[in-house]
């Protein structure tokens, strides 16, 4: 690393918010990783990937912008055991050092190597960890899109995280848009000349299972599956090899039961390859491993899974049924928000006044807290709260005392898998919310969480289907899908 040049040069030492920088830890074409320190909170530790904006022609600081946006995103609502985890997220402000002025700061769980830097006696059981955080990934409804090994990180325990999402998409439908960009030697045939329109590539769950079976190939073997000394050579095969003029060449290295793995992975077109689940047990099998727990695909909205279904039935409900459409919408609400507060409301101190405290929040609760980052007093919810101030159990805190962030730990396999909240109660507006598009203070979404700028307490919040929510007959019909 000490030779190589970095994407972003950090002096070592240098403050970056909370985090002392030190070494570096990658860098790739848009970005370098630091090992970061700090003196007080949890954790102490971490690594700081940093992304440039202030140096760079305006053609590229929007591309740049456009990719910390994307991980960003994906961190912030996905969480699962085989997915990087990101602590929190920043802009650096240093006028006098304009090469890191704006920058975009992501702080990560800290790994101790990528698998592209170490030798594996048996890469067997890391491959199945790879594989299930794929599955993960597409259960959930997203594309990777840059699987590759410099991507998948080992932890201190020995397992296995993927990491950047600056690529990830999520699905629509049985594509993903992507950035017309890819490592060669881990890009399908197909993407190696894609059509590119105004949204970006599209991309499918089969692309990552084809830089699964590269991965696989060159972890068992050292080599890769198409010949060539360069990846332009490579990739030149991989054209040949999908038009029907060039066989794979897989290496007779690969352990019992593999070879057949990788041929499904590497099938020259989209469609002949095999499902991620379907390849998690095969995988599972041939590292002689236990089968991993499967977890239940979360339920995405009618739109996301039939777009175009979705809006043709969206216009003729206006068409058809005018103002009784959002009618219609009200009263499903009505059935779904029973009014009885079924909740478990709870103050919990905390001894610190930094670090995280979001793991705090109990599985399929949404929780508020009085301090920043998860910090402070907490109180969480299993439902509906039309009144914290009453009730059996009270957020008593929230009388006098502002809330500072929030985690919507409800989990997204529900149909209710949003969170609104309110200044008044009875999911009331109060002052400035009266003259808000959707009349309430904010709405935070399944599995995300953050800290919340305003000086206010809510009083009430209720469970929705989707943050899209409004009194609109537009927000109406989105909410319905």
């Amino acid at each position: 690393m000490s030779g190589q040049p970095h994407a972003v040069p950090v002096p070592k030492g240098y403050r970056a918010g909370d985090w002392e920088v030190r070494e570096p830890l990658a860098s790739g074409a848009f970005a370098t990783v630091y090992a970061g320190r700090r003196t007080a909170g949890e954790p102490r530790t971490a690594a700081l990937k940093f992304l440039p904006t202030g140096t760079r022609t305006p053609r590229q600081l929007q591309h740049l912008r456009e990719l910390a946006e994307r991980e960003v995103e994906f961190l912030g609502r996905l969480r699962q055991p085989r997915l990087i985890r990101m602590y929190e997220t920043f802009t650096v402000d240093d006028p006098e050092r304009p090469e890191l002025d704006g920058a975009t700061v992501l702080v990560l769980e800290q790994a101790e190597a990528s698998l592209d830097a170490v030798d594996i006696r048996d890469p067997g059981p890391l491959l199945a960890q790879i594989c299930e955080g794929l599955a993960q990934l597409h259960r959930a409804g997203w594309v990777h899109g840059d699987l590759k090994p410099a991507n998948v990180l080992l932890m201190k325990d020995g397992s296995v995280r993927l990491a950047d999402f600056s690529m990830a998409s999520e699905m629509e439908g049985t594509h993903a848009y992507a950035p017309a960009f890819a490592t060669p030697d881990y890009t399908p045939p197909e993407l190696l000349w894609p059509e590119v329109d105004e949204r970006g590539t599209r991309v499918r769950p089969s692309g990552d299972v084809w830089a699964f079976g590269v991965l696989a190939h060159t972890v068992l073997t050292g080599t890769f599956p198409l010949p060539g000394g360069t990846p332009e050579v490579r990739g030149d095969a991989a054209t040949r090899y999908a038009r029907g003029t060039e066989e794979l060449r897989l290496s007779p290295e690969l352990p019992d039961g593999w070879a057949e793995i990788v041929r499904d992975c590497l099938a020259r077109t989209h469609a002949e390859r095999i499902g991620t689940d379907a390849l998690s047990r095969r995988v599972e099998a041939a590292a002689g491993v236990a089968r991993s727990r499967r977890s239940r695909r979360p339920r995405r909205p009618f739109r996301r899974r039939h777009p175009v279904l979705a809006g043709a039935l969206a216009t003729v409900l206006v068409l058809t049924t005018g103002l009784g459409v959002a009618a219609g919408v009200a009263h499903r609400q009505a059935t779904a928000y029973d009014g009885t507060p079924v909740y478990e409301a709870l103050a919990v101190p905390t001894t610190a006044s930094s670090g995280y405290g979001y793991d705090r929040c109990p599985a399929g609760s949404v929780c508020f807290f009085s301090e920043h980052y998860g910090n402070g007093q907490m109180c969480h919810w299993q439902n509906s709260d039309p009144d914290w101030q009453k009730g059996t159990k009270t957020c008593f805190w929230a009388a006098h005392s502002p809330v500072r962030s929030i985690f919507n730990n409800i989990g997204d396999s529900r149909d209710l898998d949003g969170v609104v909240y309110y200044r008044g109660s009875d999911y009331d507006p109060a002052g400035f919310d009266r003259r808000r598009a959707g009349q309430r203070t904010g709405c935070t979404g399944a599995n995300v969480q953050g800290n919340l700028a305003g000086t206010y307490a809510p009083l009430s919040h209720r469970l929705v289907g989707s943050c899209n929510y409004s009194p609109s007959l537009w927000g109406a019909l989105r909410s319905l899908f």
